[in-house]
């Protein structure tokens, strides 16, 4: 789920190219130096026309991709539990695999989604900016004299190598170990053998997700976005085609060893382009940079003594990157926390939470597309020092996210049996195990809006260029929040009260991240922000309550569905704008306007 410190010197913000498509190298700098009129940042310029506008076309278009990619992801990824609970339905051979799938979901959020990213992409953003600020003509008399100096290939000698072997290593010893693994995940669990065999078979994923992790965070960096929001239609593809080939034969373990295919595939949909960008030598045809000024923090970091891949591998600089990894490793723990609650319960209960999670964190996921997009952007102005236009692209970013968030919160809580029923209620899945993730779902939703804080804000708070353990401690503190409220909830509401304790613990994190960010990182206004969202609740409260009604006045459970979202759609925005929250108006006016300029042609 489904999210670093920068060790390195500020990176000056490249600019966007006209010409730049969604997928393609964003090339060298061209950010205007002294004297020059003004400075134009990816995303942030609100000037019509020229770069500035440009630079929001591609972010645009990097979205419209992330997005389609995103929801395709999502997709599969619904097939891929509907096929799991139509082969395997929500008993103990069900359960076993989720245990075993604890790896590959710390290893996605460590790997792919949070540490690997927050790392690697303000290492590689530094790396091409040294290349970016080196003279063009010194490069071909460069590519024969002595080593290569292109800074961004020296990034990679410097660590892929290392990164590999240490992949290799956690991922060898996860398999020696997974009898201990097990038992430590799931104290009691019903099939542990089962649940050993499926750890070893997705043992695989500590090293498939770590290289496609580094893949992407190279190819965002470098502005290819195409094959990085690819990765999870990638995966779920493996595992979905392995479970029908072998699912026959060797039961839930096609599952585990499907994950171990999906992860090659991961790797293998970013090779090409990773390549290309690793290997060219000069920005393409019509993408030279143009001859404005290097700013000063490119030179700097140009003409620096230490070379990047040396400030990265440096005792100092892994020092600088460890609240990342304390940060990822405390989020991943919730899963870890709820798994290890519900063991104890009745076989099920695993199954009806990962069921009712996979859901609810759609609209979740969609949210956090944005932020994806723009986090290089908020890092090179926060590295620029242009803090006031970080802050704006922030809050837009906040607003935006909360927003279709909780419309999908709203549409969870409103019609949870019939998305449920839609999904998943066929083959070993009955009625029984529809209405037990529908309640849980609907409890866990209640956290929804907290999760997509916490994926955002992280995001800003590794914008800057110092190691910052704020994130880490307020989600260490949400972490116990989960596991004391959880353990004292189960014993009350079963697995209802572990969904409680989800929702109450990652909401205290948001809370102390959003308050905490105007001190540490970009400066937001803290109390416009906290009643923006609080505005957007009430209206999300608002819909939740129509849609409610209107699902359980259609009986067909996919028209009730579809009913339902219209219904909380129209219901928030209108609520929301009546409220004046936040780009809720704007969203409102684009959707109603072709109505509104067809009202006025008739009149």
């Amino acid at each position: 789920m489904s999210d670093t410190t920068h060790s390195l010197p500020a990176v000056p913000p490249p600019s966007v190219p006209p010409a730049a498509e969604a997928g393609s190298a964003v090339p060298a700098p061209a950010t205007a130096g002294p004297g020059t009129a003004a400075t134009v940042t990816p995303g942030l310029s609100e000037e019509p026309g020229g770069r500035g506008s440009a630079s929001a076309r591609f972010l645009a278009r990097a979205a419209f991709v992330t997005a389609a990619l995103t929801a395709a992801g999502s997709l599969l990824g619904l097939l891929r539990d509907q096929t799991i609970a139509h082969l395997y339905g929500a008993g103990p051979d069900t359960d076993a695999f989720l245990v075993a799938w604890t790896v590959p979901e710390v290893a996605a959020t460590l790997l792919i989604e949070d540490a690997m990213a927050l790392i690697l992409v303000p290492a590689f953003s530094l790396a091409l900016a040294r290349r970016a600020a080196r003279p063009p003509r010194d490069r071909p008399r460069e590519r024969v004299q002595g080593p290569d100096p292109d800074p961004v290939r020296q990034l990679t000698r410097a660590t892929l190598p290392r990164l590999f072997l240490a992949l290799s290593a956690c991922a060898a010893l996860l398999v020696v170990c997974a009898p201990w693994a097990v038992a430590v995940l799931a104290p009691g669990l019903p099939e542990p053998g089962l649940a050993v065999d499926c750890t070893r078979l997705t043992a695989t994923s500590i090293f498939t997700y770590g290289v496609a992790g580094y893949c992407s965070a190279a190819l965002r960096a470098h502005g290819s976005f195409l094959a990085p929001a690819a990765i999870y239609v990638a995966s779920n593809v493996g595992i979905i085609s392995t479970m029908l080939l072998a699912g026959a034969e060797t039961g839930v373990r096609a599952a585990g060893a499907g994950v171990a295919v999906g992860g090659v595939f991961m790797v293998l949909i970013q090779l090409p382009a990773l390549w290309n960008r690793l290997t060219e030598r000069r920005p393409p045809s019509g993408h030279e940079p143009p001859s404005a000024p290097v700013p000063a923090t490119a030179a700097a970091a140009a003409t620096a003594g230490t070379t990047a891949p040396a400030r990265l591998t440096s005792p100092v600089a892994l020092g600088l990157l460890v609240p990342v990894i304390a940060f990822a490793l405390s989020r991943q723990s919730q899963v870890l926390v709820e798994r290890f609650l519900a063991a104890p319960l009745p076989a099920g209960a695993i199954s009806h939470l990962n069921y009712a999670q996979k859901v609810a964190q759609i609209p979740m996921t969609l949210s956090l597309m944005l932020c994806t997009v723009t986090f290089p952007v908020v890092a090179r102005a926060m590295a620029a020092g242009e803090t006031d236009r970080a802050r704006r692209r922030v809050e837009r970013d906040l607003a935006l996210a909360g927003i279709i968030v909780l419309i999908g919160a709203a549409t969870v809580v409103s019609c949870a049996p019939q998305i449920i029923e839609v999904l998943f209620q066929r083959g070993e899945f009955h009625s029984q195990d529809t209405a037990a993730t529908a309640a849980v779902m609907r409890v866990y939703a209640l956290g929804l809006l907290g999760h997509t804080l916490v994926g955002a804000l992280v995001r800003c708070y590794f914008s800057a260029a110092r190691p910052l353990w704020f994130p880490a401690l307020a989600m260490t503190a949400g972490l116990a929040l989960t596991g004391g409220a959880g353990a004292l909830l189960v014993g009350v509401w079963g697995v209802l009260g572990i969904a409680a304790a989800n929702a109450v613990g990652v909401t205290l994190t948001a809370v102390l991240m959003l308050h905490g960010l105007r001190r540490h990182s970009v400066p937001v206004r803290t109390r416009h922000m906290t009643g923006a969202l609080a505005k957007l609740s009430a209206a999300a409260a608002v819909a939740t309550g129509s849609g409610w009604l209107c699902a359980a006045l259609v009986p067909s459970p996919v028209l009730a569905t579809l009913a339902a979202g219209l219904v909380v759609t129209a219901v928030f925005l209108v609520a929301a704008s009546a409220l004046k929250a936040p780009e809720a108006g704007s969203i409102l006016r684009s959707l109603t306007r072709p109505f509104s300029r067809k009202l006025a042609d008739a009149r």
